[in-house]
């Protein structure tokens, strides 16, 4: 079970982000979970959207540098070393994580994280039978209902 993350090449300039957002405004598209890695001249943002494909599709149109990457996105309690535990848990099979970022979810007690990983195939196996959830993409959308 993968998310699509749309990652868009963000140039480090005023107004450069309103202008990504706005497209996705103006075509109706609900951003859930953002993060955005920087230097100096450019960044690189990560959004999981509600509709991945179209916006995909307004971002190239205006030409903006982007693309779809297949993350996945797991559920754990919200409470100390429960992040810990998952990542221990994929390091014990000898997967390592790229980057990570976590966002809200409407659940009590609960929190989401998006981990980029090489295999998603292997960390969602490794992932299976323990107390961690793999959340598709239409679930992170649907609880906000």
């Amino acid at each position: 079970m993968y998310i699509k993350q749309i990652s868009i090449f963000v140039e480090n300039k005023p107004g450069r982000l309103a202008d990504i957002t706005g497209i996705l405004a103006d075509n109706k598209i609900d951003i859930r979970a953002l993060s955005i890695a920087d230097t100096t001249d450019y960044g690189i943002l990560r959004l999981i959207v509600n509709d991945p494909d179209t916006a995909l599709e307004k971002l190239k149109a205006a030409g903006i540098t982007s693309s779809i990457t297949n993350v996945l996105a797991i559920g754990i309690p919200d409470e100390a070393g429960a992040f810990s535990d998952a990542i221990r848990t994929l390091s014990a099979k000898g997967i390592n994580v790229e980057y990570a970022y976590a966002f809200i979810t409407p659940e009590a007690g609960a929190a989401y994280v998006i981990i980029r990983v090489e295999d998603n195939d292997a960390a969602a196996e490794a992932l299976k039978g323990t107390s961690i959830k793999l959340i598709g993409q239409q679930e992170i959308f649907n609880q906000s209902k």
